[in-house]
């Protein structure tokens, strides 16, 4: 039995996460929820965030939602509930989810060579000059093992339509070959573009139509227009003098008025509020549906949230999916076989499937230290409360 072990553990991290079905548990302990909004209070006052919205659902319900802070400090404008935020990287996530619509309706296939919706992917060539060995895929493109080497910052990064950015990035040398190895970094964006190829439509009328408008999210979309700019929260970084406190920080995602438009971004250009991504989460985890609506079936969703492998070696990363590995954990936090996404200005969406507990945490933070710490706090309160 002991030298089977191994096998074991090794099937299990091969299996998708929804291949089996958890038993039902309790339902949360409410009373310890109402430990989060003195903790991220707490963060507050520490300088970790200027203001902080959490949400917690279970069962497709919210049993915990929360603003403390600030949105806008200068302004004495308190953080409210509905404040929407730039969630970058958790971006790629419901990109993720648009891929799997394509494919279930066998417009895409994600083994098959990427080139055939993207001809250009076919002329991708190594540092060398030389062809890979095998051609990429769209798998290769979601899990950040295509070799899809991150570019160079450059004036025209964020004017550029989809399509020029997209071929931009596939002339730019691959870094390995694909499948050889795990790199964070701009896959997902051609993947993105290849949705406006399957599909005829533009990427952000595409996730309109399949995600955020059946979910109900109409609080998430890319480049808000006037009637949301005011609910932005605010970005915060540490003083630069070095003295305690927080002073306003860029963000090239928020531009100065409607009419200038940052490029629609599929690896982390979306604004949403903890509401709406809670929805989104909660569709995830009840295997693809919500309040009767279904987006995907669970056999997409497992084939997205489990970790993948890059040279053989198990990485904990699905298909824009983050996910906890033994010994190796995105989100110290949550527990063994949980995944989520986080974002670059410390946003987070968790997901513990065991519990059917989705976590949501919002800030706007950039090079603030110990950013990573309340959110740590807050699903510290939750998983407590799932005992």
């Amino acid at each position: 039995m002991q030298r089977a072990l191994p096998f074991l553990f090794a099937a299990l991290l091969a299996c998708p996460a929804f291949a089996l079905q958890p038993e039902p548990t309790a339902q949360l302990n409410l009373e310890k929820l109402t430990a989060i909004k003195p903790a991220m209070e707490a963060a507050v006052a520490k300088h970790q965030a200027a203001g902080i919205v959490t949400l917690v659902m279970q069962g497709g319900k919210v049993v915990h939602h929360e603003a403390v802070g600030f949105a806008d400090v200068a302004k004495g404008r308190a953080m409210e509930k509905d404040a929407l935020f730039w969630i970058a990287s958790m971006t790629k996530s419901v990109n993720a989810t648009a891929v799997m619509t394509l494919v279930e309706a066998g417009k895409l296939s994600l083994d098959e060579p990427a080139s055939k919706w993207l001809p250009e992917l076919g002329k991708a060539t190594l540092a060398g000059g030389q062809p890979p060995a095998r051609p990429i895929t769209l798998r290769d493109l979601l899990s950040h093992t295509a070799g899809i080497a991150t570019p160079k910052r450059a004036p025209s990064d964020g004017a550029e339509v989809l399509k020029h950015y997209a071929a931009s990035l596939v002339k730019t040398p691959l870094a390995f070959e694909p499948g050889s190895a795990y790199e964070y970094g701009f896959g997902p964006t051609i993947a993105g573009r290849i949705i406006e190829v399957a599909s005829g439509m533009k990427y952000d009328e595409y996730i309109a139509k399949t995600i955020t408008g059946p979910l109900g999210m109409k609080d998430t979309m890319f480049n808000p227009p006037d009637a949301w700019r005011t609910r932005i929260a605010r970005t915060y970084k540490a003083n630069d003098d070095g003295t305690p406190g927080l002073e306003v920080g860029y963000n090239p995602f928020v531009t100065s008025d409607e009419s200038v438009k940052h490029m629609v971004e599929p690896s982390g250009g979306l604004f949403s509020t903890a509401a709406d991504m809670g929805r989104f989460y909660s569709m995830i985890a009840n295997g693809g549906e919500l309040d009767g609506v279904r987006i995907l079936s669970a056999k997409s969703i497992a084939e997205m949230t489990h970790a993948h492998h890059a040279g053989g070696k198990p990485v904990n990363y699905g298909l824009g999916w983050q996910v906890n590995l033994p010994g190796h954990p995105v989100c110290s936090a949550m527990p063994v076989g949980s995944f989520g996404h986080g974002g670059a200005f410390a946003t987070n969406g968790w997901i513990d499937p065991q519990h059917g507990i989705v976590t949501v945490f919002m800030v706007q933070n950039v090079n603030v230290p110990g950013s990573g710490a309340p959110k740590d706090a807050f699903q510290k309160i939750v998983e407590e409360a799932a005992k």
